[in-house]
């Protein structure tokens, strides 16, 4: 599933090649909205809000879309041969005069009312990447369940909007804690440095072409654990270890059994 700031970077290069043009093509292929039509219109801004992206189109409409775990938007110049997939997985073609955005394997299009972008992203938690970005409301709504392992809590998006599977993996790990620790059970001071951690990796990654959470650009690792099953923990040693939920591949989970403390999945 992508993270925060996979998505900040879709809606960076979506927003370069769509806003201040007016489109000149319009294909939404999914049944409710396959009548609709922007030609003519102009694209104001195309917003990311956690994993969500709002493309902000003028007369009071916005197109939101989710990426989930196989969703992409591609953008190509005119002319260009697309290459993001076979035609069929395509579900929506956004174009310009000068750049064509094409959106793959969309779980989640749907075309509503600018005014109504609450009902999408009203729920969701203080942004990482986003202007609202608060980390005491971050902390206090983490810590609201004491029962709840952390990696679920990080990853539910009325927390905080932005973390993944690959930051919810590489956090509990830079915080010495299985990703299975109740939150109530974190040692003082830990969820408020969990979350500093987690809005200084987002922010550093978002211009980064590829991710990397480890402390130095010398360091021949990008991750500290996350697919690193049975290589050594950078930290102590041990062998990394590896959970695997069946039928959820987006909650696969790796920790150092060594100097991670907690439940062991």
């Amino acid at each position: 599933m992508p993270e925060g700031d996979s998505v900040w970077k879709a809606a960076h290069r979506l927003d370069s090649a769509l806003a201040g043009r007016v489109l000149t093509r319009s294909d939404l292929r999914v049944p409710r909205f396959a009548t609709a039509d922007l030609t003519g219109r102009t694209v104001l801004d195309v917003t990311p809000r956690g994993k969500h992206l709002l493309t902000r189109v003028e007369g009071g409409l916005t197109l939101h879309s989710h990426l989930r775990m196989d969703g992409s938007w591609r953008v190509y110049a005119t002319g260009e041969r697309w290459r993001g997939g076979p035609a069929h997985q395509i579900r929506a073609i956004l174009g310009n005069a000068e750049h064509t955005a094409v959106g793959y394997r969309l779980p989640v299009l749907e075309l509503i009312h600018t005014a109504d972008e609450a009902e999408v992203v009203g729920h969701l938690g203080p942004d990482l990447l986003g202007p609202d970005w608060d980390p005491d409301e971050a902390v206090r709504r983490l810590g609201a369940d004491p029962e709840r392992p952390l990696g679920e809590a990080l990853l539910d998006q009325r927390n905080l909007a932005g973390i993944g599977n690959v930051y919810k993996v590489e956090l509990a790990f830079l915080a010495g804690v299985t990703p299975w620790l109740p939150v109530g059970e974190l040692p003082p001071g830990v969820p408020e440095r969990l979350v500093a951690t987690a809005h200084r990796l987002l922010e550093a990654n978002k211009d980064r072409p590829d991710r990397r959470t480890t402390t130095t650009a010398r360091s021949r690792e990008r991750l500290h654990v996350y697919g690193r099953e049975n290589r050594p923990c950078p930290r102590c040693g041990t062998l990394v270890r590896k959970a695997e939920p069946p039928g959820q591949l987006e909650r696969i989970s790796y920790w150092c059994p060594g100097c991670q403390k907690g439940p062991s999945s």
